[in-house]
């Protein structure tokens, strides 16, 4: 199998070569997202289980070191870029706000209530990478890159992947527009692929430890039929299903075989009655809801009574830009700031807004 080769990668603004540097063009955007602000934030946000005082529960910044550690295993096995791999794993969840996938439901809700559109974290990532970076510059990532982005679907789980052609950056906007609308349309590259498929893997056993750490679940309850395929314990499921793409992946597809998928459906099925849609981890979800309403209508009224002193102006707005604010409606800033927030600022500016503060 043939990787993607880092000579065709292509970027939306040219860039002067820089004589001597070792790097190639994808591993100068593995760098280039190492050392952004969006990158940094993955430590304070949440993966499934927010506000949990519990020492080692995941974080997004774990589950993006997991993710690139596995993907990368298999792309070396079947041929594939290392850093293009590593990109893209690296940069997937960028977009994804505070408080997990909840936050990201009332971050959706508010925005379509706002007429800017649904709010997917795949298209955020994009926002943030291309139009927050730098000032509002943005890093000129490659089109690959971008587009492995993007294309990611965590929420998928799909026996085979194959690549859909694209090749310029036009393409990736029409990508955009579907992706807007509830389609993900499959990665470009091989790459982009593998981080789409490995995305599930990542995630579905290191899930179930965390909930049986958190008492949630206990090591007994895992489905019968997908323990004896893929085993009871995150490092023996992440390896079964490793070795199994390996073996059944080949030129211009990634695959699992039928009886791995199905066990990884049955595993599935279960992380979200057991885990993700269980009462236990949703004890605080209500109040989270009143934060994110209260706080975007305060936003937006800062916004559009233009106070010189909110939040959002001093410490977002001031850092861009002045074009990045004229190429946007308020409630589309607002969306921005929020999402760009780790769960620890969102409570901080939170309380700066609404709860009074002592004086003297």
């Amino acid at each position: 199998m043939k990787g993607a080769d880092p000579t065709h990668a292509l970027r939306r603004r040219p860039e002067d070569s820089v004589t001597g540097d070792m790097r190639d063009a994808f591993s100068i955007d593995v760098d280039r997202i190492l050392h952004s602000q969006a990158y940094t934030s993955y430590i304070d946000k949440t993966q499934v289980f927010y506000l949990v005082g519990h020492q080692g529960i995941s974080h997004r910044v774990i589950h993006v070191q997991l993710l690139s550690r596995i993907a990368r295993t298999i792309g070396r096995r079947l041929g594939l870029n290392d850093d293009l791999i590593e990109a893209v794993a690296i940069g997937h969840d960028i977009g994804h706000p505070p408080f997990g996938h909840d936050g990201e439901q009332y971050l959706d809700e508010l925005c379509r209530q706002a007429g800017i559109g649904p709010f997917r974290h795949n298209l955020q990532a994009i926002q943030s990478l291309e139009c927050i970076e730098k000032g509002g510059k943005g890093l000129n990532l490659t089109l690959q890159v971008l587009d492995g982005i993007l294309c990611h679907n965590g929420e998928a789980t799909e026996q085979c992947l194959c690549p859909e052609a694209a090749f310029t950056f036009e393409d990736l906007d029409r990508k955009m527009a579907l992706t807007r609308h509830g389609r993900t349309p499959p990665p470009m590259t091989m790459e982009g692929c593998l981080v789409r498929v490995a995305d599930t893997v990542s995630y579905i056993g290191r899930d179930i430890e965390d909930a049986i750490s958190l008492g949630i679940i206990s090591r007994s309850d895992i489905p019968r039929e997908a323990s004896r395929l893929l085993g009871d314990t995150n490092g023996k499921i992440v390896y079964a299903l490793v070795d199994d793409l390996i073996r059944h992946s080949s030129e211009g597809r990634i695959a699992y075989s039928p009886p791995v998928f199905q066990a990884l459906e049955e595993l599935k099925r279960f992380n979200y009655e057991r885990i993700y849609l269980n009462p236990l981890v949703k004890t605080e979800s209500s109040k989270i809801r009143t934060m994110y309403n209260l706080m975007f209508q305060r936003l937006m009224e800062d916004l559009e009574e233009k106070r010189p002193d909110s939040r959002i102006r001093t410490r977002f707005l001031a850092k861009l830009d002045p074009a990045y604010q004229e190429r946007l409606m308020p409630g589309e800033i607002v969306r921005d700031f929020i999402a760009n927030l780790t769960d620890s600022a969102f409570l901080k500016v939170f309380h700066e807004l609404f709860v009074p503060q002592v004086l003297g």
